[in-house]
């Protein structure tokens, strides 16, 4: 399975900053809508039931070690320290931050968590505001090739792999199709 890999920041009781790895992600439906799985025995869990809000930070693949590091436990119950060595930016609209230099940024507030995937819950979130790196949008003007190449995308390949896409191609869709 491929899947993008995310960071989500909350804040903790404390107001420290929690970025944390999520692989199980998705936008929820074609409007601002975006879920990620997750589990009631963690801190981004109880952080996003006591606030209403996290932000979603898209790596880019020299982020690796950013990503990995972010998984690293907590001190004694206490907040993940290695995550003062993030270079990190101010959300906008909601009490969280951003990890700097990713390619794609969302601040979400908490619409609904569903239970019952196990041990595992899916919370969603409404995008109130979203910001990309300009290198990675799409433009009439360029090919998509193109771009995918000069700016590539960071792909999780569970468990414990990732890779970097720098190619793709068109889809064949046909010609009378709709979403």
């Amino acid at each position: 399975m491929v899947a993008p890999l995310v960071l989500i920041g909350t804040r903790d009781e404390d107001k420290s900053l929690d970025l944390a790895p999520k692989h199980m992600v998705s936008p929820m439906g074609w409007q601002n809508y975006f879920g990620f799985v997750c589990s009631p025995n963690h801190h981004t869990y109880t952080n996003i039931e006591r606030t209403g809000e996290f932000t979603v930070s898209y790596p880019k693949p020299s982020q690796v070690l950013f990503a990995s590091l972010a998984a690293s436990p907590r001190e004694a119950g206490g907040p993940k320290t290695v995550l003062q060595s993030f270079a990190t930016f101010k959300a906008q609209q909601i009490d969280s931050d951003f990890i700097e230099d990713a390619y794609l940024f969302f601040e979400c507030k908490h619409l609904k968590t569903v239970d019952g995937f196990g041990k595992n819950c899916l919370i969603t979130g409404e995008i109130i505001a979203a910001y990309a790196d300009k290198t990675f949008l799409r433009a009439s003007e360029m090919d998509d090739q193109e771009l995918i190449h000069d700016s590539p995308l960071f792909a999780y390949l569970p468990p414990g792999r990732f890779a970097t896409i720098t190619r793709s191609n068109a889809f064949p869709f046909p010609a009378d199709m709709k979403k």
